[in-house]
């Protein structure tokens, strides 16, 4: 990241991190309940179409926007391939990878799963960005992991395939939320020019791949096509898609990639426990109930930590505990203090 984006970052104000956090929250919680009806309450076949859905709907917000002048971002040109790799294939393998596993899993199964998502951003930032972290902070991601693993080993609805793809939703959320960080600061792209070209890069290959699988036809002869509701809920989700995306660059820009993920584990806490009443699809299990418990309660210790952090100012207590500076000397290399 360039001297001036983390000059940029440090005087962002405490008021544009918290509202750009619960933007970013709120819009998570609302899309993963949107794409939960289109997916499983209407049996929609096609998380691959759904997600083209989200990218269009993303190219025709924004060309929009930029045509009116309401944002700006570089044209395109052969750069712009050098600038934002490998941001693309995370983007795709986060849509689908996300999609896929809402599909499969429960809802509470799915944002307890979705926590290993914070252990593999630090271990990213860790190797990425040589940041270290305190033993307090570990801790908790240590119980966020350990109860997540407890909810999981009593899950009544086991699915292979559904594990497989939210773990590497997580794998790829991890990823996309440290290198969109990074990107921020590329000359030329900003926010929009990030959210464009991850779109535009993607949506032709991945609409060839769900032609040649058959979801797109599975998709196009869809029966709930003729009901209103269906095209509401899927236009929803499809717009909901473009809000999603733009508040994580949005969350990521203001905050650090790992408030970003920690934002998404406080959002869980609502969305886990709403799920075990809503969605009909929950298997209750004590193991489980106590499982979610420990790994909501890791969570809200980890996020006090991280917010109490970010609050702290300038204090000497907060800067022993928690704060990490990172530093970039001019050959480009990072350093922590």
């Amino acid at each position: 990241m360039s001297a001036q984006a983390r000059q940029e970052t440090a005087e962002h104000s405490g008021l544009l991190k918290l509202l750009s956090a619960v933007f970013y929250a709120g819009s998570s919680f609302l899309i993963t309940v949107v794409n939960k009806t289109v997916l499983t309450s209407f049996r929609f076949p096609s998380y691959m179409c759904l997600g083209i859905g989200q990218m269009i709907t993303t190219l025709v917000v924004l060309y929009a926007a930029k045509r009116s002048k309401t944002v700006q971002f570089q044209d395109f040109d052969r750069s712009i391939l050098l600038k934002i790799f490998p941001l693309p294939l995370l983007y795709v393998g986060n849509h689908i990878t996300g999609l896929a596993s809402t599909k499969k899993l429960s809802l509470p199964m799915f944002t307890v799963l979705r926590k290993f998502t914070i252990l593999m951003t630090m271990i990213l930032e860790v190797y990425i960005l040589r940041k270290t972290f305190p033993k307090r902070l570990v801790y908790s991601v240590v119980a966020i992991v350990l109860g997540a693993m407890v909810a999981a080993s009593s899950d009544l609805a086991f699915d292979v395939e559904g594990y497989t793809f939210i773990l590497l939703n997580d794998a790829f959320t991890a990823a996309s939320s440290v290198y969109t960080k990074k990107k921020l600061g590329t000359e030329g792209l900003g926010k929009y020019g990030v959210l464009f070209y991850n779109a535009l890069i993607i949506v032709i290959p991945t609409l060839v791949a769900s032609a040649l699988t058959g979801d797109l036809h599975e998709a196009v002869t869809f029966e709930d096509w003729v009901k209103a509701t269906f095209i509401i809920c899927f236009l929803m989700s499809c717009f909901m898609g473009f809000v999603l995306m733009y508040s994580i660059v949005l969350c990521s820009y203001y905050n650090s990639a790992l408030t970003t993920t920690v934002v998404g584990a406080i959002k869980n806490v609502a969305v886990a426990y709403i799920g075990i009443f809503v969605g009909g699809d929950y298997l209750f299990s004590w193991t489980n109930f106590l499982g979610l418990g420990i790994c909501m309660s890791g969570g809200l210790v980890y996020s006090y930590h991280t917010f109490n952090n970010k609050s702290s100012g300038n204090s000497t207590e907060g800067a022993q505990e928690l704060k990490i500076h990172i530093t970039e000397d001019s050959t480009g290399r990072y350093s922590t203090s």
